[in-house]
């Protein structure tokens, strides 16, 4: 028998908007007062335009059941957000200072290739691609649009699913890149990043002292550790770090290795973060922004997709050119995300929950469809082909509109707060 899905409607308004929010962004590079008009103007009329079509909502009843996954999902991605900070922060200090200026940065043919490029480009299409048209919080913004078109049937419901599978994707990537760079600490293409953003100490943590420094360059002592697998070197008196009261959490000191200046609460070190100056393998900027991508290419499709690829590809090749990350960290990022994307489809279409109920209500009414496929009354055949998608869910609002409502006034404004939140805590990037 076959499967009555109505795919959702494909218009251009999603892509325009899209392009709308990139290129009024891009303003403040080129007019700032401009931005500065245009740029709130934009978000009041799409969020007036994004609330006006709550009442016309249809699958409330489906953002409710989506909503524990996407709490869920929320805080496991909040947990592995914790994880990353802690792991920044240790690669960065374990060495100390001292090393991150003294280390010289990995050779990177993509680096080459793209100075190679700027001597045989045009100069307009090289300071294209040098603009910075893109960013992280532009793809985070973009992909809440994308979220949002759900009240325009413009991307399958529900949207809370969507959003749950775009951060339980995210929380992997994150907990996966995590694993990744603290296994093997690599210079930073900026050997002046730590310097400049830590006060970590200049010395390496005792650790280091005991199992890297002395057998970091001399080839004899390699050698000699590879033959005899035990740390054979006799460092003396290890030099030792400022330790902080900070009771059950003192096991972070070895972690983190506060400096008095710092100050004295360990998750305020942890903020300091940020994206670190280690070469952290794979770039999680570039993974938010694959990850936006397939989102935008399975739900909405279209030449929106290719304008959000493209925008994916300019963000790469600026991290590398403006050394960021090495080449190696953005081809894996991409890779690495269109991977998991495809691997947690599981959370969202949720297409085969609805299967059964569709058959049941169409069994019901087979014979009305039958006798109007007779009387080529095709006027009764999508009417009842309209009650097979949709007599479901209202169903399930029937008895449930008071907290139903209740919820999709709650879920708005919550989205819009954090739309607003998102858009002031990334707005510079």
């Amino acid at each position: 028998m076959r499967r009555w899905v109505s795919p959702p409607k494909t218009t251009a308004g999603l892509g325009l908007a899209a392009i709308s929010y990139v290129v009024v962004d891009y303003l403040r590079h080129l007019s700032p007062t401009w931005h500065e008009r245009l740029q709130p103007a934009l978000w009041s009329i799409l969020a007036l335009i994004a609330v006006s079509r709550v009442p016309f909502y249809k699958h409330w009843s489906s953002e409710f059941r989506a909503a524990i996954p996407f709490v869920a999902s929320m805080l496991f991605m909040l947990t592995c957000l914790l994880f990353e900070a802690l792991s920044v922060r240790f690669v960065t200090a374990v060495l100390g200072l001292d090393w991150h200026s003294d280390t010289s940065p990995l050779p990177d043919t993509g680096q080459w290739l793209l100075l190679s490029l700027n001597e045989k480009l045009p100069e307009t299409l090289v300071e294209i691609l040098r603009a910075r048209i893109i960013g992280l919080h532009h793809f985070l913004m973009l992909f809440m649009m994308l979220a949002f078109s759900v009240l325009f049937d413009s991307v399958q419901a529900p949207g809370l699913g969507l959003g749950a599978r775009y951060m339980f994707t995210m929380a992997i990537g994150r907990l996966l890149r995590a694993i990744t760079f603290v296994s093997t600490i690599l210079p930073s293409a900026r050997p002046w990043c730590a310097a400049a953003r830590f006060r970590v100490p200049a010395y390496p943590h005792y650790w280091a002292q005991k199992y890297y420094v002395p057998y970091a360059s001399d080839a004899n002592a390699i050698r000699q550790i590879i033959n005899q697998d035990i740390a054979y070197a006799d460092t003396g008196e290890y030099l030792g770090d400022y330790q902080p009261d900070w009771g059950s959490m003192n096991f972070l000191i070895n972690f983190l290795r506060p400096t008095p200046a710092e100050g004295a609460s360990w998750y305020s070190l942890l903020k300091k973060a940020g994206g670190g100056c280690n070469d952290l393998l794979y770039s999680g900027h570039m993974l938010v922004a694959v990850l936006t991508a397939m989102a935008w290419t399975e739900a909405y499709g279209g030449y929106s997709s290719a304008f959000i690829w493209l925008l994916v590809m300019h963000s790469a090749q600026r991290e590398i050119r403006e050394r960021h990350h090495y080449t190696v960290d953005c081809v894996v990022a991409i890779y690495v995300g269109i991977l998991l994307w495809k691997m947690t489809g599981f959370i969202w279409p949720a297409k085969d929950s609805r299967r059964s109920r569709r058959l049941a209500k169409l069994e019901r009414i087979q014979g009305r469809l039958i006798q109007a496929a007779k009387d080529s009354d095709m006027d009764e055949v999508r009417e009842l082909l309209k009650e097979v998608e949709l007599g479901t869910q209202e169903s399930q609002n029937k008895g449930h509109s008071k907290h139903l409502w209740l919820f999709s006034c709650v879920t708005i404004f919550s989205a819009l707060t954090v739309v607003l939140l998102a858009f002031t805590w990334t707005s510079d990037g």
